[in-house]
């Protein structure tokens, strides 16, 4: 039987996991066995550049952490080694850095699944979401897909001014 002091570090551990669990938009769940240490090491330097809380977590903590946050649906997958990023602000980034490690990992490093918002999410939506572009990049090629009707409008009517100028002198 563990002692308090360490009953009440867990208590604490599960607390603050489900706080973050609570705040995040989007967490995948990976299996991490096998992963060389400089590629762990490339990967958590990534995920913390992009805002990602990344962390080797006990399946059974985890578990009571989902359960207290409220996010159901995860618990099969649950066995093994697992990792999980949690990502507050953007859906995007977790999956996209996720996925393109286990690509590169090979059976080494797998994505087992995840939540989207509090609710469970296969992998497949993960790996759409993956695939996505960023944030910055939606937002650019909209504002280029705004800019382009005026842009040509205001080509538009410099030819007519410039016609029209040239008309009169002739």
């Amino acid at each position: 039987m563990p002692s308090a002091k360490i009953l009440q570090a867990k208590e604490a551990y599960v607390a603050e996991l489900s706080d973050k669990l609570k705040s995040a938009v989007c967490g995948v769940l990976v299996d991490y066995k096998g992963i060389a240490v400089a590629d762990d090491t490339k990967l958590r330097r990534e995920l913390r550049e992009n805002n990602v809380y990344y962390a080797v977590v006990k399946n059974t903590l985890l578990k009571k952490a989902l359960e207290h946050a409220g996010i159901e649906g995860l618990d099969t997958l649950l066995e093994g080694s697992t990792a999980i990023g949690l990502s507050d602000q953007d859906i995007i980034i977790a999956p996209k850095i996720l996925f393109k490690q286990s690509e590169s990992s090979g059976e080494l490093f797998n994505v087992k699944g995840g939540f989207i918002e509090g609710k469970a999410a296969q992998i497949s939506v993960l790996e759409e979401y993956a695939k996505l572009p960023s944030k910055e990049v939606l937002i650019s090629k909209l504002l280029f897909m705004l800019q382009s009707p005026m842009q040509r409008a205001a080509i538009a009517i410099s030819e007519i001014a410039k016609k029209k100028d040239g008309g009169d002198a002739a």
